[in-house]
């Protein structure tokens, strides 16, 4: 297993060389490319990072405070049935009642075939006649809640496998899009045909191509016994109940990402390592071989990979493109905006040449920004004008390759009559800078500093390059005293495990205002914190930003009762 790690770590090294837009080779549209997946497994946090030919393409977190609900399977009770909006409320047992449109109810009404319903000139009957306040409903998570809006809901339920969806109430056989080669996709229905059972739906997936007939029995097999599981437990539960969680981030990323593109997956915790290969052994065996365990020594995973960096620069407004051109991106309540600029690319020949060099290059970067900041809905591209159709032509295929690559499905529309494109993509969750920044208490969401729970736990993972790096017998960082009051939590147990360690006594001073400022409140703890100092909110007064620090690392010979802020 050394060996293995330090195979990863030497690998790293010379990503980190490579890495960074300016000094990556992009490939050409449809070429294969290089794929790796590290996952960072803290206790209040797991992150997933995929890199695709030595850049960073998604970026996934985890946190158990926000945990995820899409695909999980609920008994619900109806609330509300609002005919004005084609809609019902269900409550779940989440914060907020859940949204069940219509159109999402076709499971009941078609496999039930409604006799008392009257026509419908839609063709569907309406909500009133499928749903009645107080009435019991199965219902899957389809998009997680975002902001002010409940979690969307379906009748329509889905059980993924590895090589199997299966689809309790739909009955019909379907083969992933992505799939190709007609043979193979005849091959795979009939397969899917044979194997379902009676009354029951299958999608089968992508990663399915060339797998043998007792792959996809075993998977089905094991769909089976959980549907079976739900069936019980939907009989005796009592609604509002859960009746089925789906898989955490790292599970899913087994599941669904390990493709045969995958070259490793890489995880730097021993027990989820350990987890994960088990789940290799019953799934796939084959997926073992792909699995690596990364011991962070010196160095955190995410460190030897640069992901870090890169990370911020997704949360930032502005993208440098290779050339030397620009990305602007601006995401509002209704449409994300995305404007190309030439910036210090001027080009080699003529204006035409350096426009059309500009676009082609901004449309790779584009789909790759998409996945990894995860927008969703309508977005807007406005290129740099171009006169030529023929040019407009092939910009327009340049970006329906490059966003092939995604998993969420996309859509190019093409150009409006203003030679802006227009594009859309499927919302299932809320977006990385959702994810991990909030609302600037200053300007009222003019601009965006980093949230309490993300800095805190950016702090942890300092502490851990410090410890590792630093000689100090003593550590003081100063940090807002909402930051503080998640690092020590409740009754201080982080301080007493980090007292612990043997970095020896360290101490953590909250203060009410930003380093820029004069005027301070202390607020003394014991533990060992420790932060960077990423910018605040540019529009942001210093009052209340918590999202600025300062550290001291005391030297071995100080005193320890010398400190003081």
């Amino acid at each position: 297993m050394g060996e293995a790690a330090s195979g990863v770590r030497r690998a790293a090294r010379g990503r980190s060389r490579r890495a960074g837009s300016a000094r990556a080779e992009q490939p050409g549209a449809g070429q294969p490319s290089v794929k790796e997946i590290l996952v960072s497994v803290e206790p209040l946090e797991t992150r997933a990072a995929v890199i695709e030919d030595h850049k960073l393409a998604e970026f996934m977190v985890e946190r158990p405070v926000s945990e995820r609900v899409a695909g999980n399977i609920y008994k619900g009770r109806v609330e509300n049935v609002l005919p004005g909006m084609d809609a019902a409320f269900v409550n779940v047992g989440l914060e907020r009642n859940a949204f069940l449109y219509v159109g999402d109810t076709s499971a009941m009404w078609e496999r039930e075939e409604l006799d008392d319903a009257p026509e419908h000139p839609r063709g569907r009957p309406t909500i009133d006649e499928v749903l009645q306040p107080g009435q019991e409903v199965v219902v899957q998570v389809a998009k997680e809640p975002v902001g002010t809006k409940g979690a969307r809901m379906t009748t329509n339920l889905a059980l993924p496998g590895r090589y199997l969806v299966l689809m309790p109430r739909s009955g019909d056989v379907g083969v992933s899009r992505r799939i190709a080669d007609e043979h193979e996709r005849a091959r795979l229905r009939a397969l899917a045909e044979s194997i379902r059972p009676p009354g029951l739906g299958v999608i089968v997936r992508t990663v399915a191509e060339g797998r043998t007939e007792a792959e996809l029995a075993q998977d089905m097999q094991f769909l089976k016994r959980l549907w079976s599981r739900i069936e019980e437990r939907s009989r005796s539960a009592e609604a509002p109940a859960l009746l089925h969680r789906d898989l955490g981030l790292v599970f899913r990323i087994v599941r669904d990402m390990m493709t045969e593109d995958v070259q490793r997956l890489v995880i730097d915790d021993r027990a989820e390592y350990e987890r994960v290969m088990e789940l290799c052994e019953i799934m796939s065996p084959d997926l073992k071989r792909r699995v690596r365990y990364f011991r962070p020594q010196r160095t955190a995973l995410f460190d030897a990979f640069n992901i870090e960096g890169e990370i911020d620069k997704a949360l930032r407004r502005k993208v440098w493109l290779k050339s030397g051109g620009t990305l602007v991106i601006d995401a509002t309540e209704a449409l994300t905006a995305i404007d190309v600029n030439t910036g210090k690319f001027v080009g080699t020949t003529d204006l035409k040449s350096t426009v059309f060099q500009t676009n082609m290059e901004a449309c790779d970067e584009i789909a790759r920004q998409i996945r990894l900041r995860d927008l969703s809905g309508i977005i807007v591209v406005d290129f740099i004008d171009m006169d030529d159709e023929r040019d407009r032509q092939a910009v327009m295929a340049r970006m329906e390759e490059a966003v092939r690559r995604d998993r969420t499905r996309v859509h190019v529309l093409g150009f409006t009559a203003l030679g802006l494109m227009e594009m859309t993509r499927k919302k299932t969750a809320a977006g990385l800078a959702a994810q991990l920044l909030r609302v600037c208490p200053d300007c009222d969401g003019r601009g965006r500093v980093l949230s309490e729970e993300t800095m805190s736990h950016r702090i942890r993972r300092e502490i851990k390059a410090v410890l590792r790096r630093e000689a100090a017998e003593a550590i003081l960082v100063e940090v807002h005293p909402q930051v503080a009051a998640l690092l020590i939590g409740a009754g201080g147990p982080t301080c007493a495990s980090w007292s612990a360690r043997p970095a020896g006594r360290c101490s953590s001073a909250g203060r009410r205002r930003c380093a820029s400022s004069s005027t301070w409140s202390r607020h003394w703890a014991l533990g060992t914190w420790w932060s960077g100092s990423p910018a605040p909110c540019r529009r942001a007064t210093p009052s209340t930003c918590a999202s600025r620090s300062r550290t001291s690392p005391i030297p071995p010979t100080a005193s320890r009762g010398s400190r003081d802020t």
